[in-house]
């Protein structure tokens, strides 16, 4: 399984720069993808940010919004329950990595649920949560 984080999942739904490389990406995948509600939710804050700078419409943002239910619906993208043991790991991984990568706690508890989960690989165009990956023993995707 490779665990999304909203960074992957956000491009892939809505036009940015990272777009053609999260498109890549996933088409590449040969394991399930899965993601959490953490991530669904700040999917929606991104799309809603986007709004609230007036950098798509009203129609643009609940059209990515369905895109992604549509895609949950049909089996592209798995939504995991959000294990409650990701919180301790977060915790040990806050005191080792955060002094030396400088990751935010959001970034933590996707890395920590995607070992909790048993993922094998996260996928992230995030630079600190893609360190913090690796330095927990996930395979990471390139940069783009």
């Amino acid at each position: 399984m490779i665990y999304l984080d909203s960074s992957v999942v956000f491009s892939a739904q809505v036009k940015d720069a990272n777009t053609l490389a999260a498109t890549t990406l996933l088409q590449s995948a040969r394991e399930s993808l899965a993601l959490t509600r953490l991530c669904e939710v700040e999917f929606v804050n991104a799309v809603s940010l986007r709004l609230f700078r007036k950098e798509i419409s009203d129609v643009q943002a609940q059209a990515s919004i369905a895109d992604l239910e549509k895609n949950l619906y049909r089996g592209i993208f798995q939504l995991l329950p959000f294990p409650d043991s990701t919180f301790t790991r977060a915790k040990a991984l806050a005191l080792t990595l955060t002094p030396i990568i400088g990751v935010r706690a959001a970034d933590l508890l996707h890395v920590a649920a995607a070992i909790e989960l048993g993922a094998r690989s996260l996928f992230t165009f995030d630079l600190k949560q893609h360190r913090a990956a690796q330095a927990a023993g996930l395979a990471v995707n390139p940069l783009p």
